[in-house]
């Protein structure tokens, strides 16, 4: 794993920590499958999802889409580890629902 995809998967957990410490949501099969396949490949997975996520719907009603594992895709740094139409689902979906990108 480079640095940065370490950064990422960090970052991914990041994500579950802060959404159940202000949300009170527990996602745990999201973290399960970070620590089974890492956050870069959990992302690649959960991003492909035709219709999203359950997680994200939880995300987009508490108004925390900025926790959302599209809106971490979407950061410069980070850019490199996704192709264009990976992106281009995040910046979708997350226009979709209302978020300003």
């Amino acid at each position: 794993m480079t640095l940065l995809e370490n950064k990422f998967n960090e970052e991914m957990k990041n994500i579950y920590f802060t959404a159940k410490k202000e949300l009170g949501y527990n996602a745990a099969r999201f973290m399960q499958l970070v620590a089974q396949k890492g956050g870069l490949l959990a992302a690649k997975q959960l991003i492909s999802k035709e219709g999203g996520t359950y997680g994200f719907e939880v995300l987009w009603e508490n108004k925390r889409l900025d926790l959302s594992v599209e809106a971490l895709v979407l950061k410069d740094e980070f850019a490199e580890l996704f192709t264009n139409a990976e992106r281009d689902i995040c910046i979708k979906r997350l226009r979709e629902f209302g978020y300003e990108i």
